[in-house]
């Protein structure tokens, strides 16, 4: 996934300031409560990259979404919407839990299993692949996928291991025709 290299510069900034002010960990939580909120209204990047709302009308509707936000994350925001680079907003939070991930040991993983993963299926798998790749733990994104029929299949970074019986017997079929 290409990523923007204005949006990678203010999430260098955010994130090395984050850390000097010792508040990286809240700092990742309002990024990724931003993401949420992104991905769950996608007019709201419409509204935002507008040119028929003013910049400090911009600004009162990121105040409001974002009362609760870190002041740095907040001011961040404004520092984009005068930079008319809210447009940006995805890639920029992206690059930010990358570091932040990156700093903290974590790596993030997609697990596509038949079923939700409990808690503790989930610390399991992150415990065992998270050594395999010399981290401390996954962030584990579940996708449900039927069509596995069971078994899991793990995605981290371009990395996938493939456990599936869907996978199992795709192979077999192989060996048995060839």
């Amino acid at each position: 996934m290409s990523r923007s290299a204005v949006a990678k510069r203010y999430a260098v900034a955010l994130f090395e300031l984050a850390q000097e002010h010792q508040i990286l960990q809240p700092v990742v939580e309002d990024i990724r409560g931003i993401q949420a909120v992104v991905k769950a209204n996608p007019e709201l990047k419409q509204l935002m990259t507008s040119p028929k709302i003013s910049s400090e009308r911009k600004k009162g509707i990121l105040s409001e979404l974002f009362a609760t936000a870190n002041p740095l994350v907040l001011n961040t925001l404004y520092v984009l919407q005068d930079a008319k680079r809210l447009g940006e907003l995805n890639d920029f939070a992206d690059e930010f839990v990358l570091l932040a991930n990156k700093a903290f040991g974590i790596a993030e993983a997609k697990v596509f299993s038949t079923r939700p993963l409990s808690e503790e299926e989930r610390n399991s798998i992150s415990t065992a692949f998270a050594a395999k790749i010399g981290k401390t733990s996954l962030q584990i994104e579940n996708v449900i996928e039927p069509s596995l029929i069971g078994g899991l299949r793990l995605q981290i970074g371009n990395r996938i291991y493939d456990n599936s019986i869907r996978t199992k017997l795709d192979h077999l079929k192989r060996q048995l025709i060839g």
